[in-house]
């Protein structure tokens, strides 16, 4: 089990999201615990990551909606611009293509995701 907490004055710790509270709530008093301890990457910079995203979406055109097909494939698109990507070799195509790297809360720390920059 994974649970984020952020640290208050006091020594105190809360559950960042709602899912890491239902997690707390699965753990049974009076007993100990082991966690490890590392800082993971800022949750409200990553919603607003995806709210970019979101808004770069509505503010497409329907032709250039069609081209993208999909948010995802437009945050996919805008990775790879940003070169968070790893270049395969297509067997069908018999060329290389880039694909993006994943940005999940596991694969990368708060540096690599504010790097994660079009302008690089």
């Amino acid at each position: 089990m994974k649970i984020n907490l952020i640290k208050q004055t006091g020594g105190r710790f809360l559950p960042c999201t709602d899912n890491d509270m239902e997690s707390l709530t699965k753990l049974k008093n009076g007993q100990s615990y082991s966690f490890e301890v590392k800082q993971i990457r800022n949750y409200y910079f990553h919603r607003k990551y995806f709210a970019l995203i979101s808004c770069t979406w509505d503010c497409l055109n329907d032709e250039e909606k069609e081209f993208f097909h999909s948010p995802e494939i437009l945050r996919k698109t805008i990775e790879i611009a940003a070169g968070h990507c790893e270049r395969i070799y297509s067997l069908k195509d018999n060329d290389f293509r880039d694909i993006p790297k994943s940005i999940s809360f596991a694969s990368m720390d708060n540096t690599e995701f504010q790097s994660l920059n079009i302008n690089n």
